[in-house]
């Protein structure tokens, strides 16, 4: 039997609230097979559990789920206990399942959600193409391309007004909607080619600002008749989600055109400017990088770009950060990871911030990278960077400034 492995963070309204010794309790066919309880970071242990063989997610076939699913029910002092329904767990992958508990309320038994199939395996509309005009009149657009802190998902087709909003943040969306529309198993160059294609279909619905253009009060649509796959609580897969960290700026564009390239895909197809998922992992098997896999698709003219503008970040990355650095840079790391200890304790203070990095910073950011499921080396780099930078502004909308 295939083995995968499950982590389960629980939070409460939002990241900055980590809940410690939260049981979480691992669920198949309605019986429990395992019990465990949340660490000061809100996290468990990592969890063993039995899935099918990653084979089936080699090739595209009808026959067998190429994972597992798994059930996940979680209980905290003061919080409404909290289920989430399908969970998926691929062979020699490590799920990440976010969990969020909201306060106690006397008139609600049980919050649950229901994981819907990944894309390649469930059954979706195709999507609707759209000019990117319509009658004639040119789109409102932003100045320049921007990585904004949230976008708006609606859960549904653009004209159902009943459908629920999400304020989602950007970097959290992507991950979702690649964990929902690929498999984690496939190759990294085939996963960051998809992942670059996803970032630039959802920066070219910001850029041109298409829904509020037409009248609408959200980003992007959580339909594959209209945009991409978005899953409310969907399990996040870590190579996905490292990727996602590394590139999250990036995008793609056509030749001299100034937005990003509406990046349409399928699941498996011939059609001209589309990129093909399934064909997007046999070139990953024939070893094609992620640009030469783009490049077959969308044209020889397709190239990787960086975004102009990260909003919300405080700091821009500049350099990793490490033991014996001595710099304004290691200053304001030290700051801001003393300042995120207000909503995470478990991270060490740093006693003395000079500017110096010592073995205070090492264990302080070995601990934020424990906390954030980054790698445990105790460097800051980009991707460690930015994720100090997006939690502390996530701490900031709690308090007053550091400044």
């Amino acid at each position: 039997m295939a083995k995968g492995y499950l982590k389960v963070n629980v939070y409460g309204e939002d990241i900055t609230n980590p809940i410690k010794n939260a049981t979480v309790k691992i669920l198949k066919d309605g019986n429990e097979i395992k019990k465990v309880n949340t660490d000061e970071f809100g996290q468990t242990s990592l969890i063993e559990l039995d899935t099918v063989s990653k084979e089936y997610t080699e090739n595209e076939q009808v026959n067998v789920r190429p994972y597992e699913i798994y059930d996940i029910e979680v209980e905290a002092l003061g919080l409404n206990k909290t289920r989430i329904e399908g969970a998926q767990i691929f062979d020699d992958v490590t799920s990440i399942q976010n969990i969020y508990m909201s306060s106690i309320d006397d008139n609600q038994e049980v919050d649950v959600t229901s994981i819907t199939p990944n894309t390649l395996w469930g059954d979706y509309p195709p999507n609707i193409i759209e000019e990117q005009a319509d009658n004639g009149i040119a789109p409102i657009v932003l100045k320049q391309v921007i990585i904004p802190k949230y976008i708006i998902v609606h859960d549904g087709v653009p004209n159902n007004s009943s459908a629920p909003n999400y304020q989602v943040p950007f970097i959290d969306y992507i991950k979702n909607v690649a964990s929902s529309e690929i498999y984690s198993t496939w190759p990294k160059e085939t996963i960051k080619a998809n992942v670059l294609a996803i970032i630039s279909f959802t920066l070219n619905r910001i850029y041109t600002e298409w829904y509020r253009n037409k009248g609408y009060d959200f980003t992007i649509t959580s339909t594959t008749s209209y945009d991409q796959k978005y899953t409310k609580n969907g399990t996040i897969f870590e190579p996905i989600s490292n990727i996602v960290d590394e590139i999250f700026d990036n995008y793609i564009k056509s030749g001299v055109r100034m937005e990003p390239l509406l990046a349409h895909y399928k699941s498996n197809t011939s059609e001209k400017g589309f990129l093909s998922q399934w064909g997007s992992k046999e070139l990953g098997d024939k070893g094609y990088d992620a640009l030469k896999i783009l490049k077959y698709y969308y044209g020889d003219d397709v190239n990787i770009y960086k975004a102009e503008v990260t909003n919300d970040y405080p700091y821009s990355f500049s350099s990793t950060l490490k033991k014996g650095d001595c710099n304004n840079d290691v200053y304001l790391l030290q700051n801001a990871l003393n300042y995120i200890r207000s909503s995470y304790p478990g991270i060490p203070i740093i006693k003395n911030p000079t500017g110096y990095f010592g073995n205070e910073t090492f264990n302080a950011v070995k601990a934020f990278q424990k906390a954030f499921s980054l790698t445990q080396n105790g460097e800051v780099n980009y991707q460690t960077w930015y994720k100090i930078s997006y939690v502390l502004t996530a701490v900031k909308d709690l308090t007053e400034s550091i400044y």
